[in-house]
């Protein structure tokens, strides 16, 4: 298996740019949201703290598969990490599209599409352990008795729940459905409608917000790097009647500053805040190989919704915590590097990218860009060089694909010849990032990639 590396080592100093002589790669992704590559995010704060629930991308086999159901977590919404997965029973099925978290009951609900239909499922806590919330937590293909559709053909994708003021719920799934929610969150209502729309292609990845007493529906259009995000809006209820903006594009594509097909994402804002956030997923490496970002959500004085000013450089920490200062890397240098990858278009020739993959990008600090080891490279290593010997608090490594479980070593030594074991383990675990204290000395620092695939590092 490629072993690639997103490290991110940390100790009391602010991380500068290596010196080597690949520094002027081109890096195409800047700076996403999570250390990894995932999709159809849903984003929402809960006491003080960030939730991400979303596809896990990345696994190389297209539509066919994902990566398990993890929910990464942030108190700053610059540093995330999980720790396992919140939904045992999923762990090996196609798990795709989970909502935000849903209070209700005096428990939390989400309604993830697994395996290409809707499932309701309930936990206690917005970290899970969730388990269906009907019928046996338990899957097998095409489809269970536990579907949230208890149709004939319970077919769907993408739920998105809303509850209004007065505490009435709904959900809103692809190709503009929407049904009220009964109050066991589970049971939709037999009266489904059909959002009517201007554009009329085909459509996924509900929104559904209310600001200042207006309701907004947000829908897809087009994919790959066509992807778009319209919108309508209604004064009356959650079902409408709609009104049609004239502006009514809110993401599309901006060749400019190489953003390709901003689409399936969510709209949330910061609790006790006016101000709201859009994510969404990009282009990225063709098919299931995508990460998303995040840009302000801006209004007009009537409630129009403002096209969103992409970019692909991130908003920031939204909360403030206090941080350890990060220590600077002179220079870094691994066993092997990757060939460049060329991304080729799915249906817009300007979309060209190549993505490489130098050791410098493993502590750049940036979640669009990492470095990974040559395929026929059984060393998988990576050094950084402090240039003195300074007092290493604490390591941070971020790995590709960290849902798939990594184990490795970490090494510091005082003269690049003599090294000790400082951090690390053999045995597989799944969580971003891997944490260790070292708590001594060194000039230099290695990883030893033993299994799974790598990415950032930071040191303190």
């Amino acid at each position: 298996m490629k072993k690639n590396i997103f490290i991110s080592l940390v100790f009391s100093i602010l991380i500068s740019e290596p010196i080597t002589a690949q520094t002027k790669a081109n890096n195409p992704f800047g700076n996403a949201l999570i250390p990894d590559m995932i999709a159809d995010a849903s984003i929402q704060e809960i006491e003080g703290m960030f939730y991400c629930y979303a596809t896990t991308d990345g696994y190389g086999q297209g539509l066919e598969t994902s990566g398990p159901p993890v929910v990464w977590k942030s108190n700053d919404f610059l540093h995330w990490s999980f720790e396992g997965t919140y939904f045992p029973s999923a762990m090996k099925e196609k798990y795709w599209a989970p909502s935000k978290a849903i209070f209700a009951n005096g428990k939390y609900y989400i309604y993830p599409t697994i395996n290409g239909y809707m499932y309701p499922a309930v936990s206690n806590n917005p970290e899970g352990p969730f388990k269906l919330a009907r019928g046996k937590d338990e899957f097998h293909k095409p489809f269970t008795s536990s579907t949230l559709l208890q149709t004939k053909d319970p077919g769907g994708i993408d739920a998105e729940v809303f509850i209004d003021d007065d505490g009435q719920a709904y959900i809103f799934w692809g190709r503009r459905h929407v049904a009220k929610l009964g109050k066991d969150m589970i049971t939709v209502d037999s009266v489904i409608q059909i959002i009517t729309t201007p554009r009329k292609e085909y459509s996924e990845g509900p929104i559904f917000f209310k600001r200042k007493g207006i309701y907004y529906y947000l829908y897809t259009i087009g994919g790959d790097e066509k992807y778009q995000y319209a919108y309508v809006m209604s004064k009356t209820s959650p079902m409408g009647p709609f009104e049609y903006p004239e502006q009514d594009i809110i993401s599309t594509t901006n060749y400019e500053r190489g953003v390709f097909g901003p689409g399936h994402g969510c709209v949330f804002n910061p609790e006790g805040t006016d101000d709201y956030y859009f994510a969404y997923l990009e282009f990225g490496r063709r098919s299931t190989n995508r990460q998303t970002y995040v840009n302000r959500l801006e209004f007009n004085e009537d409630g129009t919704i403002r096209p969103v000013d992409l970019t692909l450089e991130g908003v920031g920490a939204l909360r403030k915590i206090k941080q350890e200062k990060k220590l600077k890397t002179d220079t870094v240098y691994a066993s092997s590097i990757s060939a460049p990858l060329n991304i080729e278009p799915m249906k817009d020739p300007s979309c060209r990218r190549t993505e490489y993959f130098i050791p410098a990008f493993a502590i750049d600090g940036a979640n669009g860009s990492r470095w990974m080891a040559a395929d026929q490279d059984k060393e998988n290593w990576i050094i950084a060089d402090l240039g003195t010997a300074k007092k290493v608090h604490r390591s941070e490594v971020y790995f590709v694909r960290p849902t798939a479980g990594h184990a490795y070593l970490l090494e510091g030594s005082a003269d690049g010849k003599v090294w000790q074991v400082c951090g690390g383990h053999e045995d597989i675990k799944i969580q971003s990032p891997h944490i260790d204290t070292p708590n001594k000395k060194y000039r230099y620092l290695r990883i030893k990639i033993l299994k799974g695939m790598v990415l950032r590092h930071f040191w303190w």
